[in-house]
């Protein structure tokens, strides 16, 4: 089974076309240069970028797979949450391809997508926890299956990519900072005392607000000396220190667990990799994470949960409208 995915719901443009768990070719264009100018996403900008770019890029997945386009089995695409101009472009001309072909058409969720894209790489089976962290959420998901999702823990407020992304920008490090965060932070010490907000509490949520804002007053107020090293290295440590105390934390409320996964584009952070494999190998489960190539915005995602969907006979109507934003657990 051959299929095509395409994902369009931020600022990438992507297409990628998979053979069962076999990535026959991947393309991503990248708007980060034209963004970082605003220090941000331009909505508009980005919808346009999609346009311009998502026929092309078609046209070299096919071409690396030395496939046509009658090859393709299914095609599945992005139908949200994201930038709703930019989802609308992707989604709307993988509808237009289904019908042009005669092909069956999958509309795939953007979280269900970040969620599965380990299972490509390992068999995972259900039910299993998935840390999903990116700019947008951070989760604990129990996935007792395809379209069977609950949500046991979450960001009370800011998102784990928001506040490093934040961060990065009160250092005026390059757009997006995350990894500018990850590779200084190496090279610094944490000898900055921060907050880990929720830590010792029952409940596996997150907050980083407070966090974020105590960073804040160290750069603004300079309320103390710091270098941009030690301070990347200070708050990396107290996301770590946090992350490890909650995933220990849902641990123990999700007991009979097959294994735990990391996805999103927080899952790149090589510090928070390390924590979380060292976490599951204390509590004898099982730890996955996808390369890091796949951890960002993907049509490998957007294609592998359009495999594990019509495998199960789960196709969508020609119909479907673009959404800005839906809980996981509103995915069926």
């Amino acid at each position: 089974m051959i299929i095509l995915g395409i994902e369009s719901s931020c600022d990438e443009t992507a297409v990628a076309i998979i053979k069962g768990r076999t990535i026959l070719s991947h393309k991503i264009f990248s708007q980060i240069d034209t963004h970082a100018l605003y220090g941000g996403v331009v909505p508009e900008i980005a919808a346009r970028a999609h346009a311009e770019k998502v026929d092309p890029l078609v046209a070299e997945c096919l071409k690396e797979a030395k496939l046509k386009l009658k090859h393709i089995d299914v095609i599945s695409a992005g139908q949200g949450p994201g930038l709703i101009g930019g989802v609308a472009v992707g989604l709307t001309y993988a509808k237009a391809l289904a019908f042009a072909l005669d092909k069956p058409f999958v509309a795939v969720n953007h979280l269900e997508a970040h969620a599965l894209i380990p299972r490509i790489m390992d068999e995972i089976p259900f039910p299993h926890l998935v840390f999903l962290a990116s700019g947008g959420h951070t989760q604990f998901v129990l996935i007792n299956g395809i379209g069977d999702y609950k949500i046991i823990g979450t960001s009370l407020d800011d998102a784990l990519g928001e506040a490093f992304d934040k961060t990065a920008k009160l250092l005026d490090l390059p757009y997006p900072g995350g990894p500018y965060v990850d590779n200084l932070a190496k090279k610094g010490r944490a000898t900055i005392d921060l907050p880990r907000p929720l830590k010792g509490t029952p409940e596996p949520n997150f907050s980083f607000s407070g966090l974020k804002s105590a960073v804040r007053r160290i750069v603004k107020e300079k309320t103390q000396p710091y270098t941009k090293e030690d301070l990347c290295a200070s708050f990396q440590e107290a996301v770590c220190d946090t992350v490890a105390d909650r995933t220990k934390v849902v641990l123990k409320l999700v007991p009979q667990i097959h294994g735990l996964s990391f996805a999103g584009g927080v899952a790149r952070n090589t510090a928070l990799r390390a924590t979380l494999k060292n976490i599951c190998a204390e509590n004898n489960v099982p730890f996955f994470v996808p390369d890091p190539a796949l951890c960002v915005d993907n049509g490998v995602m957007i294609a592998w949960a359009g495999y594990e969907r019509f495998r199960l006979g789960k196709t969508s109507s020609l119909d479907v409208a673009p959404y800005p934003r839906k809980n996981l657990e509103d995915v069926k």
